[in-house]
């Protein structure tokens, strides 16, 4: 009789209990994060491959592996969540894609530098061209073991040469 009551008991708590949100049984709640957008950091993005990437006063991106070089700090600007775009500080030159997967730097802020940047699992981040997809497959920022950017047709997201550690500007 008492396992009966103790049955019964368990049965009216959960039939009562609020259900989480995000399960089948209940709607999810939107999630809001206007605090990110519009986010400004200032970082030097260090490639897994030991380079600084940079971008030169002609406007050509690569990569350097002197720390302290003043053009490879990058301003990091929340387009919206997710969504950022590069800018070398010291020459004025938003990092872009164009269509071939090619990395250079552009005067002028235009769809062409927007990037998704992504957390990965080991710490790094990786950043894809929002615009652009190469046969239906994102195009990653990446820089080989020289320092030389490589081009977005030819990268994925496990390679090593697309991950990127955002290190503060001391």
């Amino acid at each position: 009789m008492q396992g009966h009551l103790w049955l019964g008991l368990a049965c009216l708590l959960l039939a009562q209990a609020p259900r989480a949100a995000g399960t089948s049984s209940g709607p999810r709640r939107p999630r809001s994060y206007p605090h990110l957008e519009g986010d400004v950091r200032w970082r030097r993005l260090f490639s897994s491959t030991h380079f600084f990437l940079r971008v030169d006063h002609s406007g050509r991106v690569q990569g350097t592996r002197w720390r302290h070089s003043a053009d490879s700090i990058i301003e990091i600007r929340s387009i919206r969540v997710g969504v950022v775009a590069l800018k070398a500080m010291h020459t004025g030159f938003f990092v872009a894609m164009s269509r071939r997967g090619r990395l250079y730097g552009s005067r002028v802020y235009t769809v062409h530098c927007r990037f998704r940047e992504r957390i990965e699992e080991n710490g790094y981040n990786t950043y894809t061209s929002l615009h652009w997809r190469h046969h239906g497959r994102p195009m990653f920022l990446a820089l080989d073991q020289r320092g030389v950017p490589r081009r977005g047709s030819q990268t994925r997201q496990q390679h090593l040469s697309t991950h990127f550690l955002p290190i503060l500007v001391s």
